[in-house]
């Protein structure tokens, strides 16, 4: 569309003072990224663009500190400047901005879990993502373009259905294809009656979809960065200071940093900053692998997900087909592939797309997937005053980036849980309410 527009405008703008007149049309729009913006900057060979954000250096003190600059601990900053109107915030990152979980992830973005609390905030979720390129002013690539779960036996069908029966109670838009409704809904998948794992049928979620990892990290650091909080990279965290049972700040590699509040926000790394600060989490810690295809024209414009031939995928706008499977059976910290977990993915994939088989794998990776034994989330208050915890996702976390940010900043800002998150606090391992989306929640991821 730009380039369209671009051809039938720049005529005039070449007919007068083109940098005159752009930056008149740039101060009208503020900071905002827009149309004119661009064009000027082709015409200055890409080479004056402003950055996204600030590089901070770290002051002595901050009111509220979050510890990851992942798309979750941006999203609190964002909320909290945004939402309660906090100025004096700031994110520490030991790496780059986006370089854990959320660079790592497949970008799938859903709402179909089975319990009540996390149907709810999933959902809730998925509303923020329908709106983000517009609250952000920045392109977040959000395509809802329909998830299927498929089901290849009775289990699989029973259990689906369950979980449809409980998202349209929840008024969350779920539905029931049969066979032939899956066929004429993704026609490249394999439904014969003959094949090792034929379809039965599929739940489907029409608002359920995909969006740009990266775009949603970089979009909440710049609107974050727009309101004044501190963006602090290549900062490791390396002691948390705790008096009287009390936060009073961090200690990092460019010094010590006070704050009346701190939050965790570390995927994957949840159990040892927790350790930092003398507690234990219930979490272990895999890793997940994923990988892309060489890139083909567009062919499925869907989100196709199987828990019994257990892979996922669908196709990015560059034409790579994106996959993934399940969780690592061992316990690391490893970000790298292994060649069992890549061959049992193929497999899977071959049994639904057989088309795809002369396709060649172009790479591989694996991120960290901190998860608790319910395969819920822990959101919400410590034992220790003043030092909050956003952690144990597992597999869910991109998909929950903006509602887990917003719950977040409202426990911070206001030292109690939302109801959304309520139930997601540490207590519950000692109460024994458990939200068990394990298996129930089509695939866990």
């Amino acid at each position: 569309m730009y380039s369209l527009i671009y051809l039938s405008i720049t005529p005039y703008f070449l007919h007068m003072d083109f940098y005159k007149k752009i930056t008149y049309y740039e101060k009208k729009m503020g900071k905002k990224l827009s149309i004119f913006g661009n064009i000027k900057a082709s015409h200055e060979n890409h080479e004056n663009w402003e950055p996204l954000w600030k590089n901070a250096t770290p002051k002595k003190t901050y009111d509220f500190i979050i510890i990851g600059g992942g798309g979750h601990g941006l999203a609190t900053a964002y909320y909290l400047s945004r939402i309660h109107k906090s100025s004096n915030i700031a994110v520490i990152e030991k790496g780059w901005l986006g370089g854990g979980g959320t660079g790592r992830n497949t970008s799938i973005i859903r709402s179909n879990y089975l319990w009540d609390e996390s149907a709810h905030l999933y959902d809730f979720s998925l509303k923020l993502y329908e709106t983000l390129s517009q609250d952000l002013n920045f392109n977040t690539m959000v395509s809802q373009r329909g998830v299927l779960n498929l089901a290849h036996n009775l289990s699989d069908v029973r259990g689906a259905k369950r979980r449809l029966y409980a998202n349209q109670l929840n008024g969350i838009d779920s539905e029931w294809l049969d066979t032939e409704g899956v066929k004429k809904y993704c026609p490249i998948i394999n439904t014969s009656p003959d094949a090792r794992y034929p379809v039965l049928g599929s739940t489907l979620q029409r608002r359920g979809g995909v969006a740009r990892h990266d775009a949603v990290a970089w979009g909440y650091a710049r609107a974050a960065s727009d309101a004044g909080v501190d963006i602090i990279q290549h900062c490791e965290v390396t002691d948390i200071h705790v008096s009287n049972n009390k936060v009073v700040g961090v200690e990092t590699t460019q010094g010590r940093i006070n704050a009346k509040r701190v939050g965790i926000a570390v995927a994957g790394y949840a159990s040892n900053v927790a350790k930092m600060a003398g507690f234990e989490l219930p979490i272990a810690t895999h890793p997940l692998q994923a990988y892309v295809s060489e890139p083909v024209k567009p062919i499925l414009d869907c989100v196709v997900m199987s828990g019994a031939v257990h892979v996922y995928l669908s196709q990015t706008d560059k034409g790579e087909l994106v996959m993934g499977a399940g969780v690592d059976k061992y316990i690391g910290y490893g970000q790298r592939g292994s060649f069992n977990v890549i061959e049992e993915q193929l497999s899977a994939c071959m049994q639904l797309f057989p088309l795809f088989s002369r396709m060649r794998v172009m790479r591989t990776w694996a991120g960290m997937v901190d998860t608790c034994p319910d395969a819920s989330p822990i959101v919400g208050k410590t034992p220790v005053d003043g030092l909050y915890i956003n952690c144990g996702w597992g597999t869910g976390g991109f998909k929950s980036t903006p509602g887990s940010g917003w719950v977040f900043a409202h426990t911070m800002f206001n030292d109690a849980p939302h109801d959304l998150n309520k139930a997601f606090s540490l207590e519950r391992f000692y109460s024994g309410a458990l939200i068990d989306e394990h298996g129930a929640a089509a695939v866990a991821h």
